[in-house]
């Protein structure tokens, strides 16, 4: 059996007796530890100051009267305010990684009754870092019961009890954790009872980080993908467990060009530039204290990423013009649908900002490969609809299937993802005549969604898949490229879609690789033949 070792205060108040022999009838934590048939004590470490070593011999001599078999060994400590946090911690936290700790032969406890609250608060948190590898022990007098079995106080040690930070060990405690991180799941999905198992990972995994780490977050998906209410949702979550007390403040960072960047997100000083009449503060400021979500991160210039890595790292910064550091404390959440990686080679994208952002990251998937959520979230934007109106509005039962067979359906593009399907059902609920949406509503609602997707076919497909980065395609690069990506959808295969698009110059090469080719077309938009292809 391995040996069995204690750690813990001198008590001076409780451990001290007296010197006569009336300190038998009293009750000493220290020793009543060792008088334990059943815990049998190998050695006692015994922390006391330098003042307190008549105590601590008298306490040594006791321990060997009850307990002969236990070694005592004492370690001073002179603490010079024995009630400050900082220096208490700092001087176990020291005691801890020099004591020559050997889990295989022995087994350690932490006795926690004595010394002061600050000492018994700090021995907790360096158990449950694993600092020290043991379990607290708390012992406590003899109550009446045991009065009665003994005769005399003195005559019984009181009692102890084990505590095992392993809370998963705790049924009840472990069943109550599972029930609070199943609602705080379902807090970030906002109640939806979705069912794409991708997707429930993601959240699963998401929250965990959420709620134990302050480090950025990375978002990646198309656009409406819901990037944005992910992340006001994490805020919100960190928020109600007091993690959080700034702003939740969020910049889609494609509307973002020149110095009008650098002020938005990092402020400016007066006459920082031409019409700079006054100081600004900029977003990073605003969201001191609070969560930062750059949309679109993708899109910033390299200098505005260059200051962003520094505020990330640093919590400080230079404004515009500005010559003295200001600082702030944010969490920072990036969303993009743009490959950052691929961004990276082609020299438009920080590779040390990538590797400082990239430590949580998780794909958010689109709508046409979330079909079976589209049921769980009528109901939710329906009970949003009822919240923001005022009135409740219901799906006819044909009405309802008959809509949903169309959303969950090949035919149905959903190039707008959920920010799309909420405008969807907007419009539906807005046109429904006694809070009821029947067939011929759905009807309608089904012809004007062809005719936009017909459109998005022909004419703006890259919109749907750049998002706002679209508009600052040249007209010519736009066209061409919703050409290509016309082609793409109506195609089997990317060799299909190259053989149709290269067909004239292939003529002229002795051989080519029209797949190749246009793979390489993509990339020039972050694009790949799983994000085009029809599906």
């Amino acid at each position: 059996m391995k040996r069995l070792v204690v750690i813990g205060f001198l008590g001076t108040v409780l451990d001290n007796g007296g010197k006569g022999s009336s300190r038998w009838e009293r009750w000493r934590p220290t020793v009543s530890l060792c008088q334990h048939p059943e815990l049998l004590v190998h050695r006692m470490e015994l922390l006391h100051s330098t003042r307190d070593r008549g105590l601590a011999s008298r306490l040594i001599n006791d321990i060997a009267t009850v307990s002969p078999e236990t070694e005592v060994r004492r370690t001073e400590i002179n603490l010079r305010d024995p009630w400050d946090f900082e220096e208490v911690y700092t001087t176990l936290h020291d005691f801890a990684r020099h004591y020559p700790f050997d889990t295989e032969q022995e087994d350690y406890l932490v006795h926690i009754t004595t010394g002061t609250h600050v000492a018994q608060i700090c021995w907790f948190l360096l158990t449950e870092a694993r600092y020290l590898p043991a379990q607290l022990v708390q012992t406590s007098p003899p109550g009446k019961a045991d009065e009665l079995r003994g005769g005399m106080a003195a005559s019984s040690p009181g009692r102890y009890s084990l505590i095992d930070l392993d809370l998963s060990r705790y049924n009840q405690i472990a069943s109550r954790f599972q029930r609070e991180q199943a609602e705080t799941v379902s807090f970030l999905k906002a109640g939806i009872a979705t069912r794409n198992a991708a997707f429930n990972r993601v959240i699963e995994q998401l929250e965990r980080v959420a709620v134990r780490s302050t480090a950025p977050i990375l978002l990646i998906g198309p656009t409406g993908a819901g990037k944005s209410f992910l992340a006001r949702r994490v805020y919100e979550l960190k928020r109600n467990r007091h993690q959080l007390q700034g702003r939740f403040v969020e910049v889609n960072c494609a509307t973002l060009r020149g110095d009008s960047a650098m002020s938005t997100l990092f402020g400016h000083v007066k006459g920082a530039f031409t019409g700079a009449q006054q100081e600004r503060a900029g977003l990073l400021r605003a969201a001191d204290g609070g969560l930062l979500f750059l949309d679109e991160i993708g899109e910033l210039g390299l200098d505005e990423q260059a200051m962003l890595l520094k505020a990330i790292e640093e919590k400080r910064f230079f404004p515009l013009g500005g010559d003295r550091e200001v600082s702030s404390d944010f969490q920072l959440i990036a969303g993009t649908h743009r490959d950052l990686r691929q961004r990276v080679v082609n020299g438009q994208f920080r590779e040390d900002l990538f590797a400082r952002i990239n430590l949580w990251t998780w794909p958010l998937p689109g709508l046409r490969d979330r079909r079976e959520d589209i049921e769980p979230n009528l109901e939710f934007e329906l009970a949003r609809l009822a919240d923001e109106t005022g009135h409740q509005v219901r799906f006819n039962s044909e009405a309802r299937q008959h809509y949903l067979r169309f959303a969950c359906s090949s035919e149905a593009l959903w190039p707008g993802n959920f920010r799309e399907l909420s405008a969807s059902l907007t419009r539906m609920a807005t046109l429904a005549e006694s809070g009821r949406i029947t067939l011929d509503v759905v009807e309608d609602e089904l012809a004007r969604l062809r005719f936009m997707w017909g459109g998005v076919q022909a004419q703006d497909r890259a919109h749907a898949l750049l998002g706002d980065a679209a508009d600052l395609l040249d007209l010519f690069d736009r066209l061409q490229l919703n050409s290509v990506l016309d082609i793409c959808q109506r195609s089997r295969s990317l060799s299909d879609a190259g053989r149709q698009l290269f067909a004239q110059s292939r003529q002229d090469k002795k051989s080519s690789n029209d797949a190749d080719r246009l793979r390489k077309y993509l990339a020039r938009f972050d694009l790949q033949w799983g994000d085009v292809a029809g599906k």
